[in-house]
């Protein structure tokens, strides 16, 4: 094998993002624990008599087979990895806010096998009904550390006292928990130091968690996309408003 050549078979992987290529392929946006984020050619995928039609789906666990050397690499074989229930209603567009958030911040050829397994176990969960804010958060929160920006849950940023659940902070981007008497001026989320502490526990019971918790990540994700926009926020948005 070539230097820079990539030669994968049995990739575990899902399906991100899929786009026509040419009359009779596509271009597969996968994502895989071993290389990450990967995109791949399907040739041939959309001619009726494709073993890759109709297999190609999101939301299903898949085993790849791909090589190149280029960004643009070649998938060689696929087939089910078991199968979950089809997405649907809010979840579908919990699943498509997964995708979204990986496709903008996760870049091409980064393995985070810590990250894959968070979003696997997130797919598995809207699959079977489970509590659909959860498993936002503890993803949005695997996804943060991910990409070196972990929320800090155990100490307040000023004197590194430990988070006290009945004392107030304000989280400041790229600080952490600040006592809200000691911020100052400096802008950020405001919120109780058990949201904090629950949110640690990996806990969102609790209707003020969950609430400040999603101020906190919206916050948090919004830094780290820059200028870009989440289209399936939004969508989710219009949906719990109906």
């Amino acid at each position: 094998m070539s230097a820079g050549r990539v030669r994968a078979a049995s990739q575990p992987a899902f399906v991100l993002h899929a786009r026509r290529y040419r009359e009779t392929s596509l271009i597969v946006e996968a994502f895989t624990p071993g290389f990450g984020r990967v995109a791949l050619v399907a040739r041939g995928a959309r001619r009726p008599g494709s073993s890759l039609r109709g297999l190609l789906l999101s939301f299903q666990p898949l085993l790849l087979g791909f090589s190149g050397s280029s960004e643009l690499k070649t998938l060689t074989a696929a087939e089910w990895d078991g199968a979950y229930a089809p997405l649907r209603g809010e979840a579908l567009v919990c699943g498509f806010y997964l995708n979204e958030l990986v496709l903008k911040l996760l870049a091409r050829d980064d393995p985070h096998e810590a990250l894959y397994a968070a979003y696997r176990e997130s797919v598995a969960g809207l699959a079977a009904g489970s509590e659909r804010e959860a498993l936002l958060r503890r993803f949005e929160l695997t996804l943060l550390a991910e990409l070196g920006y972990g929320v800090a849950l155990e100490r307040d940023a000023a004197s590194g006292a430990p988070i006290a659940a009945e004392a107030r902070y304000i989280y400041v981007v790229e600080r952490g928990a600040v006592p809200a008497e000691a911020a100052g001026r400096e802008i950020g989320v405001e919120l109780a130091g058990r949201t904090l502490i629950d949110m640690r526990r990996g806990e969102f019971a609790g209707a003020a968690t969950r609430e400040q918790c999603k101020t906190l990540m919206r916050a948090l994700i919004n830094h780290c996309l820059g200028n870009q926009v989440l289209h399936t926020r939004q969508l989710l948005r219009e949906l719990q408003e109906l």
